[in-house]
């Protein structure tokens, strides 16, 4: 079988629009006229991005918000989205969470495809399409040694949503089911960071991308990272879904939103990333891939 990073590689072969960001960035950005158009394209599973028995309304809902997450990478204001739907039962509580997200940022539904599968796994597609509000519009490249390195807000409240739902406890899931994209303070920030990118694979994985994308390293401080739980501060850091900024700028700026500094862009050495010091431990993965 295929991983995802091999295949993602072997799609590199056939690019070559520099829309594409050589398959490096959170989004396509495309010169239109006067203006840089933004898209982006997520998927979820049944069973993999989301629980089988999970609300379709919170299924909606997350579809649409990784998406518009992205657009708040690149600090781009949505201009709409386009649905790939696996029909199903409860599709009337699907469209309920569709309008909730779609009124909630103010994004119109411009139009998609449904299909009916053969009863395996559902599958559902969003490509969110938006205007930038800065050129150039941020990547994850970019980023240079002496650069602050900051993120948004904690991660890990994504991962104990999850395991609450999952084992049906009281404890709050929102986190997980409904995850709140940054698109107030991708505007804000776009005109000043050197690079950003959003957290949704995991806090460490996403960093490595972010350095690899810019030459250098990035250089952690744990007990700086935000996270919704400290005994586990190690496994947060390592878990997706939390859909923060992480974003690197020049140490003395002040910052227009609230950020956490959580460590330093360093010259390139061995490794694309560091923890406290030292390359962080092999014995799993640095975050989530297919």
């Amino acid at each position: 079988m295929t991983t995802e990073p091999a295949f993602i590689e072997a799609l590199r072969a056939l690019v070559h629009h520099p829309a594409a960001r050589g398959l490096n960035d959170d989004a396509a950005v495309i010169d239109f006229g006067g203006e840089a158009l933004v898209l982006t394209h997520d998927m979820m599973v049944e069973g993999v991005h989301c629980l089988p028995t999970q609300d379709p309304a919170d299924i909606a809902w997350k579809l649409v918000a990784t998406n518009l997450s992205d657009l708040a990478a690149k600090g781009a204001e949505p201009v709409g989205v386009l649905l790939g739907h696996t029909l199903g039962e409860d599709d009337a509580r699907f469209i309920e969470g569709l309008r909730e997200v779609l009124d909630t940022y103010n994004v119109p539904l411009l139009g998609g495809d449904t299909v009916r599968s053969g009863g395996g796994a559902r599958c559902w597609g969003l490509t969110a399409l938006g205007r930038a509000t800065h050129r150039p519009v941020p990547s994850r490249s970019g980023a240079q040694a002496g650069d602050a390195l900051y993120l948004t807000g904690p991660v890990g409240a994504a991962m104990l949503g999850f395991e609450a739902l999952r084992d049906g406890t009281p404890e709050p899931s929102a986190a997980y089911r409904r995850p709140l994209p940054r698109l107030a303070e991708g505007r804000a920030l776009a005109p000043l960071v050197t690079a950003m990118m959003d957290v949704s694979d995991g806090l460490l994985l996403d960093a490595s991308r972010l350095a690899k994308a810019s030459g250098v390293t990035l250089a952690i401080e744990s007990a700086l990272v935000p996270v919704a739980d400290p005994v586990r501060r190690a496994e947060t850091m390592r878990w997706g879904d939390d859909y923060e900024l992480l974003f690197t700028a020049p140490a003395a700026m002040a910052l227009p939103v609230a950020a956490w500094r959580i460590g330093a862009v360093a010259p390139a050495g061995t490794s694309a990333i560091t923890v406290d010091g030292s390359e962080p431990e092999q014995d799993s993965p640095l975050g989530y891939q297919h």
